[in-house]
């Protein structure tokens, strides 16, 4: 597994200790380091994105991210373990 695979892996496994089924960029309650994750996965992948605005947790290790861009991504893990970046 190359580095860059490892290091958006452990992206999205730390998301997902931010508990919780929707979070806003700006919201004062902490959510911010979820959607700032979400946001370098997706540029990481080399997609448009900016700042996530919002998320919603799909499943263990599946989010919705929307962009202030208007882009909406779908972030994952795969069942091989690699970090998946959809557009929706």
């Amino acid at each position: 597994m190359n580095s860059r695979v490892r290091g958006l892996a452990l992206i999205v496994a730390t998301t997902t200790l931010y508990p919780g089924n929707s979070v806003a960029a700006d919201d004062a309650a902490g959510d911010v380091p979820l959607a700032r994750d979400l946001a370098a996965v997706i540029a990481l992948q080399g997609l448009p994105c900016g700042q996530v605005v919002s998320a919603s947790q799909q499943a263990e290790n599946d989010y919705l991210a929307s962009c202030q861009d208007g882009n909406r991504y779908r972030v994952f893990v795969n069942a091989d373990g690699r970090v998946i970046v959809e557009k929706k």
